[in-house]
């Protein structure tokens, strides 16, 4: 049926998990009294084209606004865009994330299909451009823009970041949560920025450019109102905390975060529910993580990202390697799960390097307690770490697909031939990601399900499993890098890679299976009784 009406704004952009992004952008909107569509850029161009191709000239949004979380996916966004003007939209276009926000030059370059850039937060922004644009005023005076002004790069003045973060409505969510084991899943924000400065992230300069205070943190008392609304109203009973940098650090951190688990007990959160957390290793400590595992953290992810010291400084971390390996032990001894980000491959890396880092994943996972997982650093636009590599005269590639070379053109081309066969284990669909779901399939219904059988069986059995794949993993890339220096490419087999993944990949689906099936009484129970319970916690008093 051709549409007749369209929405004020359209938000474009991936909705993994819900895009907070675009949710906080539509309910600020929606308060405003606006009506917003929210679409997932993988529907596809025709598809998007078709739901938005007008019928009339009243027919078209006022706005379509594309949330660019990663510049790799600009080609993507750009099809969109370009199949929207085919279509017949004239709506204003506009563009904001990280990249957009920082390279808002390179941006409007790239895809002249956009009438501006929303540089930083957008939720303001947006708002006052809809409201010019519905007024047929001007749009160009509107704070927080970057344009094309006869040809030249036009910025407004830069909108300040929202400094009172319980100001905001809470996201809006039109879209069933996710799932883990049956039981919903959804993300949520305790706090805006980071207050470190990582060479490689656009996060903190993101931040740091735009004026007001970099880090902000909602109070502990709204946090647990959202999720106790998520809870009633959606069964949630997963929350994935999306912060850059959970708010542990200092004094008022912990005052914060003791308040929060406190909370968490007083609501009765803490025992229907469990979370997700990303910090820093330095936070990790006994007392404060075995409090908040009691108030429902299961799930712990640390940006370790470098194994040696050299890394770790090119990267900015301020970390050492012995504090990253404290912070997981750490995290180990309180019986909590851990996944982390890391780079085997970064500009400084040199064959030395590469086995250095792999023995350091063997100290923190060879036993299994998570999966081998890592990938290269990345120059990201607006990264100190890119201004370098460009400096250095290293940068190459394009705006969407940016790279560099190693200083050792050996090491270059030991990566190129490695990834493809180190990725039957480390990507998006490697043996690594299977281990990862698993893992996190099995710590979610030990918490959350009460009466199964075999679960310490399940776990030994599992880690085994997982220490052996990621032992094939460290010998193969231990092994070629050696052999790779000294002139010998034979180890890189792609098809014997395939064969260890497949083959651990059926164990491991015999192993979960039986698991599985036989506590799949209790589970069944559990989920059902999720299902139909409804609002079985009281609102926040506070």
């Amino acid at each position: 049926m051709a549409r007749v009406a369209a929405p004020e704004v359209v938000l474009i952009g991936y909705q993994d998990q819900g895009n907070l992004g675009m949710g906080y952008l539509a309910a600020v909107l929606k308060e405003q009294g606006r009506t917003v569509e929210l679409i997932d850029v993988r529907d596809g161009p025709q598809r998007i084209a078709a739901r938005l191709a007008p019928t009339t000239a009243a027919a078209q949004p006022l706005v379509v606004g594309f949330s660019l979380i990663f510049q790799f996916f600009l080609p993507q966004f750009r099809r969109v865009a370009t199949e929207l003007r085919r279509a017949g939209v004239t709506s204003h276009f506009t563009m904001g994330g990280h990249y957009a926000s920082l390279c808002h030059d390179e941006l409007l370059a790239q895809m002249p299909e956009l009438d501006s850039v929303a540089r930083y937060e957008g939720e303001h922004t947006l708002v006052e451009l809809a409201d010019r644009l519905a007024a047929g005023t001007d749009w160009r005076p509107t704070p927080g823009l970057a344009f094309l002004s006869d040809g030249k790069v036009t910025e407004s003045p830069t909108r300040p970041l929202i400094q009172d973060l319980d100001s905001l409505p809470f996201p809006y969510r039109p879209y069933e949560p996710e799932r883990i084991v049956g039981f919903p899943t959804v993300p949520l924000l305790a706090s805006r920025g980071c207050a470190r400065r990582c060479s490689f992230c656009s996060i903190h300069t993101f931040y740091r450019t735009a004026p007001g205070k970099t880090v902000r943190v909602r109070k502990a008392s709204t946090v647990i109102e959202e999720m106790l609304l998520l809870h009633r109203e959606q069964g949630a009973r997963v929350f994935l905390f999306q912060d850059d940098d959970f708010p542990l650090w200092g004094r008022a951190g912990r005052k914060w975060v003791d308040e929060l688990a406190e909370r968490m007990h007083g609501t009765g959160l803490a025992e229907r529910v469990i979370w997700k957390i990303s910090c820093r290793a330095e936070y990790v400590e006994p007392e404060l993580f075995t409090k908040l595992r009691d108030a429902g953290l299961f799930l712990v992810y640390m940006g370790i990202e470098s194994g040696v010291e050299a890394g770790l400084q090119i990267l900015h971390k301020q970390l050492t390697v012995e504090q990253n390996l404290t912070g997981v032990q750490t995290l180990k001894d309180v019986g909590l799960h851990f996944m982390y980000g890391f780079m085997l491959f970064d500009p400084s890396s040199t064959f030395d390097s590469v086995r250095g880092n792999i023995g350091f994943l063997r100290q923190i996972v060879g036993d299994g307690s998570s999966a081998a997982t890592f990938c290269r650093m990345l120059p990201y636009g607006g990264t100190p770490i890119r201004d370098r590599l460009k400096l250095e005269g290293r940068l190459r590639g394009d705006v969407s697909r940016p790279d560099y070379d190693f200083l050792d053109p050996r090491l270059t081309d030991y990566y190129r031939q490695l990834k493809p066969v180190s990725g039957q284990w480390v990507s998006d669909e490697g043996i690594s990601h299977e281990l990862h779901w698993a893992w996190d399939e099995f710590t979610t219904v030990e918490r959350l399900v009460p009466g199964l059988t075999g679960g310490q069986e399940y776990r030994r059995a599992l880690a085994a499993l997982t220490a052996e794949c990621n032992e094939a993993l460290f010998r193969l890339v231990e092994d070629s890098a050696t052999a790779f220096e000294h002139g010998e490419r034979s180890l890189l087999d792609p098809a014997a890679a395939r064969a260890t993944c497949e083959g651990v990949r059926t164990r491991l689906l015999e192993l979960r299976n039986g698991y599985f099936l036989g506590n799949v009484e209790a589970l069944t129970e559990a989920v059902r009784l999720n299902a139909i319970r409804g609002p079985v916690l009281a609102p926040q008093v506070h």
